[in-house]
C-alpha cells in the first residue's frame, strides 16, 4: 500500500510538534505540513486542482477556532470534491457525545488525543487499518 497523504488541523502548535515528530519516521504514511484550523483545512484543500492530490485522511482537532473539527467535518461532508476523503476527530475530551455526533456526521473514528510515541502510533495504526 503506497504511503497515506494526512492533513492535520490542530490550533495547539504543541500538539502539532507531537504528532510530527512522532510520526515522521514512518514509511507508511506522508504528513502533509499541518494547518492550524478548519479555515485552513479548506484553504489548503481549496488550492489543489486534482484529485490525486487530495489528502487521503484528514484528522482534525474538535477544539479550534474559527471551524471546529464538527463543523469542518460537516462543511467536508456536504461538498462534493471533498465527501469521498477518510476524516477522523480527535480531542483532548473525546467523550461519548462527541463521538457520537462525529461518527454521526461522517468521522470513520474518534479519537482521545495521544500523549506518548506509542499512543500516536497507535492511532496512525487504527486509522490505516481503514484503508484495508
Amino acid at each position: 500500500m503506497p504511503p497515506k497523504k494526512i492533513l492535520l488541523a490542530e490550533d495547539d502548535a504543541d500538539d502539532r510538534v507531537f504528532f510530527s515528530d512522532f510520526l515522521k519516521s514512518r514509511s507508511d504514511i506522508h504528513l502533509i505540513p499541518a494547518v492550524e484550523n478548519g479555515e485552513e483545512v479548506f484553504n489548503y484543500l481549496d488550492k489543489i486542482h486534482e484529485a490525486t492530490e487530495l489528502p487521503d485522511l484528514i484528522i482534525l482537532d474538535q477544539n479550534m477556532p474559527k471551524i471546529s473539527g464538527l463543523q469542518a467535518l460537516q462543511l467536508l461532508k456536504t461538498t462534493m470534491t471533498y465527501k469521498n476523503i477518510m476524516v477522523v476527530i480527535y480531542s483532548t475530551y473525546a467523550d461519548d457525545n462527541l463521538r457520537r455526533q462525529g461518527i454521526d456526521g461522517g468521522a470513520k473514528l474518534v479519537f482521545s488525543k495521544p500523549y506518548t510515541p506509542e499512543g500516536y502510533h497507535e492511532m496512525i495504526d487504527e486509522m490505516l487499518d481503514l484503508f484495508r
